[in-house]
């Protein structure tokens, strides 16, 4: 028979909670890059202005669809399609507020 601990959560000292572990970050060989929501477009698409000055039509993918949840004004990770890459791309990743913060902390990430 197995017992369970009384208390459950373990303690983790010296660990900041604001502080991020990791944080994903553009793989500029593969063509990824910023980018920041401006428009919510429906059935799974938004307008996206990329750190190349370029706005771009992004799609969600069904994996991100229901479980992160995306607004105007997000930062968000993306990569242009090989075919359409001046018009469309996909999203990877939204970052949250602390992983903004440390992005910028760290001179990764500079508003554009």
């Amino acid at each position: 028979m197995s017992r369970k601990k009384a208390g459950g959560k373990k303690s983790q000292q010296g660990v900041n909670p604001d502080e991020p572990l990791r944080v994903r970050t553009p793989r500029r060989d593969d063509g990824e890059m910023f980018g920041i929501i401006i428009q919510m477009l429906g059935f799974d698409r938004v307008r996206v202005r990329c750190e190349d000055q370029n706005i771009r039509i992004g799609r969600i993918p069904g994996r991100m669809k229901k479980r992160v949840w995306m607004r105007i004004g997000d930062t968000v990770l993306i990569t242009p399609w090989d075919f359409q890459s001046d018009e469309k791309c996909d999203v990877i990743y939204r970052y949250r507020g602390n992983e903004i913060d440390w992005l910028q902390k760290k001179g990764i990430l500079k508003m554009f």
